[in-house]
């Protein structure tokens, strides 16, 4: 059964991400959470309207830290240096017709230099060591060599976000991104979750790409990096 989710969790989705599903790797200070560096460079605060949240954020990882925010409706109090903001919006998978891929194959901890691989070649966004541990990705494979990729990160209760969808330049055109979507968001509804995804408005093809599969944009929202306050 499908579950619903509150509209604030969309908006927030980092912080819904981990005070929920992924509170186990959490590392967290009152109304603050940050993933572990090597997991993703995202944190988040409960409310970013509230300069305590932000105070706490501030304390969890000390002065002149660079960090990732998703979705924030305002910024922090001052001292907080706005390093890049990168517009992108939030399109939400509800109307997907998912479907099981016999090429694609499960990827783990022994993939992880293959994927950093793709990923360096194909910028699909953050992505580190430890970033599998998220969720479950899925790769195609050519002669071998790992040619696509796509996976789960953020989730919390009725959302779970696709993410690191990448092809190798080489294997462009083959369809190969729709259909690890496809099965990535199989796995998604059969947990009785609905897929969504968040994809920066530079890259119009992929928005093109996702508007066709049934995606359908929710709201606009920017990726920005920031630093700590130095004192």
């Amino acid at each position: 059964m499908a579950v619903t989710t509150p509209e604030s969790a969309l908006d927030n989705p980092v912080w819904a991400s981990l005070s929920g599903v992924h509170a186990h790797v959490a590392i967290a200070h009152g109304r603050a959470a940050r993933y572990p560096p090597e997991m993703s460079p995202f944190a988040a605060v409960s409310d970013d309207k509230d300069p305590d949240a932000w105070g706490d954020l501030a304390a969890l990882v000390g002065p002149g830290a660079l960090l990732g925010f998703a979705g924030l409706k305002s910024l922090p109090p001052p001292g907080w240096d706005v390093v890049t903001a990168v517009p992108a919006v939030q399109l939400l998978g509800d109307d997907l017709a998912p479907r099981a891929d016999p090429e694609a194959v499960r990827l783990g901890v022994a993939d992880v230099p293959e994927m950093l691989d793709l990923v360096a070649r194909t910028q699909p966004g953050p992505f580190g060591q430890r970033t599998v541990e998220l969720g479950t990705y899925l790769g195609i494979r050519r002669g071998g060599r790992l040619v696509a990729m796509a996976g789960e990160r953020m989730r919390f209760p009725g959302r779970t976000e696709i993410s690191a969808v990448c092809t190798d330049p080489a294997h462009r055109g083959e369809g190969l991104a729709t259909r690890l979507i496809l099965a990535t968001a199989l796995r998604v509804h059969a947990r009785g979750d609905r897929p969504f995804l968040h994809v920066v408005v530079s890259n119009m093809d992929a928005i093109r790409l996702y508007e066709t599969l049934g995606f359908t944009a929710r709201r606009e929202m920017s990726f920005v990096q920031m630093r700590t306050p130095l004192a």
